[in-house]
């Protein structure tokens, strides 16, 4: 549970207020699936090399090792080159340069991964978007995985979005 602490004022008497500190519980409304389940987080971790595709091998670990449902716990390294498709863009760009991977999120399954990639270059600036496959390890990533095994993410076409979303659903036991 969440609480917030808020100030309400009172008025008292024609011409003085009263300040009080009231505590509020926000009680978080939640769909069913996404309700705590007890479980254990299988985690992996290692090491790309320089050269190596960042998307392909990823998508080629989860392949490999059957997996339905994960998600990046972090992801650094650096990049030689980007491939990112920005926000609201159909067609992937390229970048060619030395970038500093700064976050690397998303979900991965063999039915299908949405992941993010945020590089900075050497001065700092920083950008973002969709991970494509292209984007070549500089000198090492890093990678830690979190495998959830009671969950099987599929993909489902969204009537607003037209994009294929995750759908979350619980493995058979």
């Amino acid at each position: 549970m969440t609480y917030s602490l808020k100030c309400m004022l009172y008025k008292i008497g024609a011409k003085r207020t009263l300040l009080l500190p009231i505590l509020f519980m926000i009680v978080p409304v939640l769909p069913a699936f996404a309700q705590p389940t007890p479980s254990v987080m299988q985690t992996y971790a290692f090491r790309l090399a320089p050269g190596q595709d960042l998307k392909a091998e990823l998508q080629q670990f989860i392949q490999t090792n059957k997996i339905e449902a994960a998600c990046i716990l972090t992801g650094v390294g650096s990049l030689q080159r980007a491939v990112l498709r920005l926000a609201n863009q159909s067609t992937p760009t390229v970048y060619d340069g030395k970038f500093e991977i700064v976050s690397l999120v998303g979900t991965l399954s063999v039915n299908g991964s949405h992941l993010h990639l945020s590089l900075s270059d050497s001065t700092g600036t920083t950008i973002g978007g969709h991970l494509v496959e292209g984007c070549r390890v500089y000198t090492t990533a890093e990678i830690v995985i979190g495998v959830l095994p009671q969950y099987r993410f599929t993909r489902e076409k969204d009537p607003q979005s037209g994009y294929l979303e995750l759908k979350v659903n619980r493995s058979e036991p």
